[in-house]
């Protein structure tokens, strides 16, 4: 799944060429997709005549704003965004396409079919789900060592799970956790609400800090993400424990492990994330 600084980068790149574009025609060919308003159709006539104005992002979402409308837009496991001239040959599971008064078309191609759409008007997004649920991202002003400690401190779940609930930080998911774990020296089984305020300060810097490093790089490449015009990211080059189990610690030299946590696979490095009861 795309995690956060995907996202940014593919918010970066459609800034590009979609902004100031009038929506002329929508197809939809996947109707599950469209999550608000109920009724595909009604979807479709209240976005028809809508500019793109900005892009912005909160967590994993895009955020299409239009003249009178917020679109929005999870790109879930598979979903991938594309410009292209509208004579151009669409590829397979291609499931919504937003057509533009200068020829040019908006495709969200979607394997899985997990993605979604919500439209909302504007000034109504951020009071409604799925948006009224999410945490402050690293990049918020809200996202405070004060606020991260005082969430920390009030969960037994182990600090893996606690950094992938969106509703205490948006946006990381299991490739930035680990690294942002690795990079702190906390290991992933460590129970939130025992974290030393130290520790929790220095886990909310190294998030901060990996995030950053991986906007810079466009994102990390990992099974099939691309940004908005197709180029991948190149933050795997920077990893220092996701994907790299069996290979020696960057840092220490000792092998890397795999295992299972909460269902999700984790990777550490058991000499430079001692777990601390």
């Amino acid at each position: 799944m795309p995690e956060l600084p995907e996202v940014e980068t593919i918010r970066n790149t459609l800034r590009q060429f979609v902004l100031n574009k009038t929506i002329e025609h929508v197809d939809v060919r996947w109707p599950k997709i469209i999550k608000r308003p109920d009724d595909v159709e009604q979807f479709k006539s209240e976005i028809i005549g809508q500019t793109i104005t900005d892009i912005q992002r909160k967590g994993k979402f895009l955020l299409f704003e239009l003249d009178d409308y917020v679109l929005v837009s999870h790109l879930r496991m598979e979903g991938k965004y594309s410009v292209t001239a509208g004579s151009e040959p669409e590829k397979k599971h291609t499931h919504v396409i937003f057509s533009f008064t200068n020829g040019d078309q908006l495709r969200y191609n979607d394997v899985r079919k997990f993605g979604t759409m919500h439209l909302f008007k504007k000034g109504e997004e951020q009071d409604n789900k799925p948006l009224c649920l999410l945490g402050p991202d690293p990049f918020d002003d809200a996202f405070t060592p004060e606020y991260f400690i005082t969430k920390l401190k009030k969960t037994e779940r182990v600090i893996k799970a606690a950094l992938l609930d969106q509703t205490i930080v948006a946006g990381l998911g299991n490739i930035y956790v680990d690294e942002t774990l690795f990079r702190a020296g906390v290991h992933p089984l460590k129970q939130a609400n025992r974290l030393t305020q130290k520790e929790i300060k220095e886990i909310r810097k190294q998030a901060i800090a990996t995030i950053q490093a991986a906007v810079i790089k466009g994102g990390t490449t990992i099974r099939s993400y691309v940004n908005g015009q197709g180029d991948m990211g190149m933050f795997q080059q920077e990893l220092f424990v996701y994907g790299q189990e069996n290979k020696p610690c960057k840092n220490c030299g000792k092998t890397i492990v795999k295992m299972k946590i909460g269902g999700r696979g984790t990777h550490i490095c058991t000499s430079c994330q001692v777990l601390k009861r």
